[in-house]
């Protein structure tokens, strides 16, 4: 009878990796090294994911490692390292398939990245999702069983601390293969597609924890902090012509409006239409740029879409308008550019094709904050950061909510509470569970659906607050005296 290590290591064999029948022995003295010799315990069934998971079992038992997650992870990916093409071999694949189409390229390095226990599907699956329809549309609601929620001060903080050591950071080229240590995730699957950007060298690789169809992620070779330019807006245009069925857009460079690593230059795409992406425009306007379509997006978040074929002409729109917002103060809707000599005014872009045309979303961004919004003046504010108080990063901008896991059983117990059982719900959410029950007349059939319908409701609002010229008829003159000032008038 096969033993489980018999098992996997002809899976080994049978997988894309480098190895054939005649490294049998091999193999299988390489999955004994990890797990121990003695008897190997049995996996409930022959799916590779279940393999590794006896063997990490039979580890524990033959005291190869502890019982914590942390070491569980690493051996585990370990022996998925085994049946992971080596780096050269993935990208020499990669890049013959790209030669049939950019998506066969795609979908064999996402079927691997699975399929070897890289993406986590097993965690993603936990995850809560569901639709919250809004004025601005249908937004897309997550909880996020898989991270825990961040700090949007500790993420600040990160960006000024000494990086030495090893990788410098997790988006760095030298996790590729990395063992892992405890604080810091095993990488030993992780592989990474070599492409060019600019004449420089950048990695493609999808996110362990994808919030979203073929989460991808763009990064630089070379460890240095997000910026947001000309070459940034560049990059991204290239990118949607070497992958046309992706998008890809850029965190801001800034904390509070940034993502949560500001520290390594990367974008982020992926197969997915998100909400932003269907919006529509309200108002054309001329930035007195030939060849560019432009017009104010009907969205919370103060939104520019830039429409042509012309990828030069739509770079030179970009630009125009970040910079001339990087330097734009409006005192009548609190919009400063710098305070005591701190730049507060950057962009969040994101590029996608439509048809044969290219389209850039610029978002504009103000990190500012003050004495009434200590968290950021265009940041969730403090009557919704119980849903959620987290930076508003290009995920969210985009309309997809990724919301902490401590909501999953909060929101239980706010139900709890509206239906009048026992409950222990938290304080936070007490206002707006009791302004809910004048809204409502709950029972057992509906408070599920009305809770989901006010979480998106939340969101909308979240997004609002970072929205810079507000929806009312002061942020529309803004916004016009903002674009007036763009094209020169």
């Amino acid at each position: 009878m096969e033993t489980t290590v018999d098992q996997f290591a002809e899976a080994v064999i049978a997988s894309p990796s480098q190895y054939s029948g005649m490294d049998r022995i091999y193999i299988h003295n390489r999955i004994l090294a990890l797990v121990g010799d003695a008897e190997p315990l049995a996996a409930t069934d022959e799916r590779l994911v279940s393999l590794a998971d006896a063997l990490v079992q039979t580890a524990i038992k033959n005291e190869k490692i502890g019982d914590t997650q942390s070491e569980r992870e690493i051996l585990s990916d370990q022996l998925m390292d085994l049946v992971t093409p080596l780096p050269s071999v993935l990208n020499q694949v990669f890049w013959d398939k790209y030669q049939t189409s950019p998506q066969a390229a795609t979908d064999y390095f996402f079927d691997l990245s699975k399929s070897n226990d890289y993406i986590k599907t097993r965690a993603l699956a936990k995850n809560v999702v569901f639709p919250a329809m809004t004025a601005f549309g249908e937004l897309e609601i997550t909880i996020n069983l898989s991270k825990p929620e961040k700090d949007p001060k500790a993420i600040a903080a990160a960006r000024n601390q000494p990086q030495n050591g090893y990788p410098l950071c997790q988006l760095c080229m030298e996790n590729e293969g990395y063992r892992g240590r405890l604080g810091y995730p095993s990488r030993s699957n992780h592989r990474i597609v070599r492409l060019t950007l600019g004449g420089e060298t950048w990695g493609f690789q999808y996110s362990p924890y994808a919030y979203f169809n073929e989460h991808s992620i763009f990064l630089d070779k070379i460890h240095r902090p997000m910026v947001i330019n000309r070459q940034t807006f560049a990059n991204l245009l290239e990118i949607i012509k070497q992958f046309p069925h992706y998008f890809v857009g850029s965190n801001a460079d800034l904390p509070i409006v940034g993502g949560s690593m500001l520290s390594h230059d990367h974008y982020q795409g992926g197969r997915h239409e998100f909400p932003m992406m269907k919006a529509p425009i309200v108002r054309q306007v001329d930035l007195g740029i030939s060849g560019v379509e432009a017009g104010i997006v009907k969205w919370p978040m103060s939104t520019i879409r830039l429409t042509g074929s012309d990828t030069n002409a739509l770079i030179d729109a970009a630009v125009r308008i970040h910079e001339v917002w990087k330097n734009y103060s409006d005192e009548n809707v609190d919009v400063r550019a710098y305070t005591a000599g701190e730049r507060h005014h950057t962009t969040t872009p994101i590029a996608y094709r439509l048809g044969d045309k290219y389209v850039l979303d610029i978002v504009l961004r103000d990190n500012q904050t003050s004495t009434e919004f200590p968290d950021g003046i265009f940041h969730p504010h403090q009557d919704v950061q119980h849903i959620k108080k987290e930076n508003i990063g290009l995920i969210e901008v985009m309309g997809r909510a990724i919301l902490p896991a401590r909501l999953k059983n909060e929101l239980q117990e706010v139900a709890k509470y509206l239906l009048g059982y026992h409950n222990q719900i938290v304080a936070s959410h007490r206002k707006w569970a009791d302004d809910l029950k004048v809204k409502y007349d709950f029972n057992d059939e509906n408070v599920t659906e009305i809770i989901d319908h006010e979480v998106g409701k939340v969101f909308a609002r979240v997004l609002a607050d970072a929205g810079v010229f507000k929806w009312d008829e002061a942020g529309a003159a803004a916004f016009d005296q903002f674009l007036t000032v763009v094209k020169g008038d």
